[in-house]
C-alpha cells in the first residue's frame, strides 16, 4: 500500500466507526472516540513519538481510553468506574513498554525513536518502571475497595499485582547481562497476562452474578 492508501483507508475506518457511534449509538461516546483517534494519530504518532522520551506517557492517554468510549456507549454517561479503568492503564503502559524498550533499545536508537533508556539510559528507566509500578499496583486493586468490583478481581487484582511488582522489583535490582534481559522480558510478557486477567476478571464478575 501507498502512503495515500494507507491515509485514505485510515480516515474511511475512523469516519465510519465515529459515525456509526453517533448515529447509532450516542454523540457522547463518538466524541470520546473522535478525541481518541485524534490524540493517538495527531499528538502522540505524529508529534509525540519521535520527538520526546515521554512519548508513550503522555501518549498513553490515548490508549487508555477505549474503557471510557464504551462506558458512554453503554451508559450515556461517565461516572467513576471508567476514569479508574483509563488510569489502571494510563499506569500499566510505561512498566509495559519501557520493559520492552530495555532490551530493545539498540532497535529503537536504529529507528530515530527517543525512548527513555536510548535518552536517559537503562538505570533511570528501571526507577521509573518501579515507581509506575508502585502507583499502579494499589490503583488496580482501588475497584474492589469501592465497592465497583467484587470478591474475584480482588483476589486476582491483588495476587497478581503482587507478581507485577515483584517482576518490576526484579528489573530494578539485575542491571547488566542476560540476567537484566531476562528480567525485562519477564516483565514485559507478564504485564500483558496482568492486564488482561484484570480486565476479564472484570468481564466475568458482570457476567456471572455472585463469583
Amino acid at each position: 500500500m501507498t502512503p495515500g492508501e494507507c491515509l485514505a483507508f485510515g480516515l474511511t475506518l475512523a469516519c465510519f466507526s465515529v459515525g456509526v457511534l453517533g448515529l447509532l449509538v450516542n454523540v457522547l461516546s463518538a466524541a470520546l472516540l473522535a478525541f481518541t483517534i485524534f490524540f493517538y494519530v495527531v499528538i502522540y504518532t505524529i508529534w509525540l513519538k519521535r520527538s520526546t522520551p515521554q512519548n508513550i506517557v503522555i501518549g498513553g492517554a490515548s490508549g487508555a481510553f477505549p474503557p471510557m468510549v464504551a462506558w458512554a456507549a453503554a451508559s450515556g454517561s461517565l461516572s467513576l468506574e471508567p476514569i479508574l479503568l483509563v488510569a489502571i492503564i494510563f499506569f500499566w503502559t510505561p512498566p509495559h513498554f519501557w520493559a520492552l524498550a530495555l532490551y530493545r533499545a539498540d532497535d529503537y536508537a536504529r529507528a530515530g525513536v527517543p525512548m527513555l533508556p536510548v535518552t536517559a539510559g537503562g538505570d533511570e528507566t528501571r526507577r521509573q518502571i518501579l515507581l509506575y509500578t508502585l502507583f499502579l499496583v494499589p490503583l488496580a486493586i482501588s475497584p474492589a475497595l469501592i465497592g465497583y468490583a467484587g470478591i474475584a478481581y480482588a483476589v486476582v487484582s491483588t495476587v497478581t499485582g503482587a507478581g507485577m511488582l515483584w517482576l518490576a522489583i526484579n528489573v530494578y535490582r539485575k542491571r547488566s547481562g542476560d540476567d537484566a534481559v531476562r528480567a525485562a522480558r519477564k516483565l514485559f510478557g507478564f504485564s500483558i497476562l496482568y492486564l488482561f486477567l484484570l480486565f476479564a476478571t472484570l468481564l466475568v464478575e458482570a457476567v456471572i452474578p455472585g463469583v
